[in-house]
């Protein structure tokens, strides 16, 4: 047999090896993969991607321990390499996320609260003078109704009464801020 027979066979007896080999491992190093990932698609482009680079570089021919355990191995470490960047791409996609969160939303926020801070103050001036204050005694210096009717020497059913009406006139006066006083609250309460 000369060398140019020799070079014709070699990549075809090279390609069948190769070929015998990935038959022979890819279904359970795909399982194992799958183990390690939980995903189905990633655990076989991780093992797609081990063959590959074993065929372009040639490698299998030179491995010194036993192919299985090679495989096996190489499987581990992509697969946990794989893993590694995943964490760093979601810490990286939540860090960003949260920052421009926290920039538009202080931006919007104070915006939105001196737009309805502004509107309450002038809803609270078209309140009633007693209606007001106590309003204010009951919301801002957080009096008990009860408190509120003794400080003032009148009774507990004209405290609600007032209030009542304090909250109608100021309902009707913020409708439009509602929707923003809720997500308001449901933030400050969700944290």
């Amino acid at each position: 047999m000369d060398k140019k027979e020799m070079t014709v066979d070699w990549p075809n007896e090279n390609e069948a090896v190769f070929e015998q080999l990935f038959k022979k491992h890819f279904r359970e190093l795909h399982a194992y993969a799958y183990s390690l990932l939980k995903d189905w698609d990633v655990a076989e482009e991780i093992v797609q991607s081990l063959f590959l680079k074993i065929w372009e570089k040639n490698e299998w021919g030179h491995i010194q321990t036993s192919i299985k355990s090679y495989l096996y191995k190489s499987v581990y470490h992509d697969s946990l390499n794989y893993i590694r960047r995943q964490k760093v791409q979601l810490k990286y996609q939540s860090t960003t996320a949260y920052s421009m969160k926290d920039h538009t939303d202080d931006a919007a926020g104070k915006l939105k609260m001196g737009e309805l801070e502004r509107h309450l103050q002038q809803a609270l001036a078209k309140l009633p003078e007693k209606c007001r204050a106590i309003f204010h005694l009951s919301r801002f210096e957080e009096l008990k109704y009860q408190e509120i009717a003794t400080q003032l020497d009148i009774s507990i059913k004209t405290v609600e009464t007032h209030m009542g009406k304090a909250l109608r006139i100021l309902r009707k006066e913020m409708k439009e801020f509602l929707p923003f006083i809720a997500l308001m609250l449901f933030n400050m309460f969700k944290s």
